[in-house]
């Protein structure tokens, strides 16, 4: 029998440059224990834990025996591309063409897509830190510096200005920003967002305006900073249904920009993914034409789930919790605990089955803070609270 030749793999070089989203890779580890009879709460992934509206659904079952089940145009259908254009243009107070729209597979293939189009080696791109672990990930892909800005709990995890505009140099050619924030809940308030503006005056320099979490807001109103005047043709502002409407597993989300941008973002598209699945749009035409009680219902359980779940960590000795403004994270610091994050992440699960995430899954400065989701029950967070509060007695 011949004997096969077992040869080496040669990745590209740009691989060893790709990052992960620990989310998931905890999700798995947690979904391991629970295969071996533990017990696990997960507050690791994020994702909201309710229904996607009944009447969203029913509009894709709809759509599949109408026959949307063949390709569409590579920016989307028509039909989404304009729902979304006048939900933009109504929500941010501008004007928005459906030119301008991108609809595509989940959130981040505008990330990718967007530094894939403007970056070249050794360009700038300045980012959240701590923050989704995607922009540095594309950022250093692309074989782009990455240059974080740093979100410091003593703002709220808002972003300085001042710092910001000591990053900028003549490298840069991309800004990141996320209000509200993933991990932190932080949100840049209005005041802030003019001033970054303002910074910007006249470069040459776009925006990624991440505002997935748009939606779910706590207190006060949403503020883009497309909506500033003279920022709308150098934002690109990414937003879609995962969050707002419960789809995550539906993957639809969209980009909004200039339209020269938006033609080379659909080539992308064709080159990636040919276009995003049609029933899905059909049910993103109703999601945001339709009755939006569903989205008001899941964002005030969620404000109760969050003012429970901070109260109870800051009685927890080693924790300590700012109340986070929007999205449906808590992000404590643990560094009076003593330990490390990624440690003591690691031994939540392993030993209280608690799952979280280490602050550093988000970047070197999320070291000190944890990352809870409460997109879980009252009655599982509250469990959660007592299995981190008896972990601590133990071991603190």
């Amino acid at each position: 029998m011949a004997q096969t030749t077992q040869h080496e793999l040669q990745l590209a070089r740009r691989m060893s440059r790709l990052g992960t989203e620990t989310a998931f890779e905890v999700l798995n580890k947690a979904r391991a224990l629970e295969r071996q009879g533990k017990s696990i709460i997960h507050l690791e992934i994020g994702e909201p834990d309710f229904d996607t509206p009944a009447n969203v659904v029913e509009a894709a079952v709809d759509a599949l025996h109408k026959g949307w089940t063949h390709y569409g145009p590579s920016a989307g259908l028509p039909e989404l591309r304009q729902t979304i254009a006048d939900y933009v243009g109504r929500t941010r107070g501008i004007k928005v063409t459906a030119e301008e729209v991108v609809v595509v597979p989940g959130g981040k293939p505008i990330i990718f897509f967007t530094i894939l189009a403007l970056i070249d080696e050794e360009d700038e791109v300045i980012y959240p830190n701590p923050g989704f672990p995607i922009y540095e990930s594309m950022i250093r892909y692309v074989g782009g510096r990455a240059l974080p800005i740093r979100l410091r709990e003593e703002r709220d995890f808002s972003l300085d200005v001042d710092e910001l505009a000591a990053l900028i140099t003549d490298r840069t050619r991309l800004i990141i920003l996320n209000s509200p924030q993933n991990p932190t809940g932080g949100v840049m308030q209005r005041r802030d967002i003019e001033q970054v503006a303002k910074v910007l005056g006249d470069r040459n320099i776009l925006v990624l305006s991440d505002e997935i979490y748009s939606r779910l807001l706590f207190e006060g109103e949403h503020f883009s900073i497309m909506s500033v005047p003279g920022m709308q043709e150098r934002t690109i502002l990414l937003d879609g249904f995962s969050k707002t409407y419960a789809m995550t597993g539906w993957r639809m989300g969209y980009g909004v920009m200039r339209p020269d941008l938006a033609a080379h973002i659909t080539r992308l598209m064709t080159n990636s993914n040919s276009c995003t699945a049609s029933f899905t749009q059909m049910a993103g035409i109703e999601a945001l034409r339709g009755d939006q009680s569903s989205v008001d219902h899941m964002c005030a359980e969620f404000k109760r789930r969050r003012d429970m779940f901070v109260a109870g960590l800051n009685k927890i000795k080693g924790f300590s919790c700012r109340m986070p403004k929007g999205a449906f994270y808590v992000f404590p610091n643990i560094t009076k605990t003593g330990w490390k994050s990624k440690p003591l992440a690691d031994a939540l699960l392993e030993q209280s089955g608690v799952a979280a995430l280490s602050g550093t899954a988000f970047g070197d400065f999320g070291e000190g803070y944890l990352r809870f989701s409460v997109a879980n029950s009252l009655e599982n967070l509250q469990q959660a609270l007592d299995r981190i509060d008896q972990w601590t007695r133990k071991n603190l």
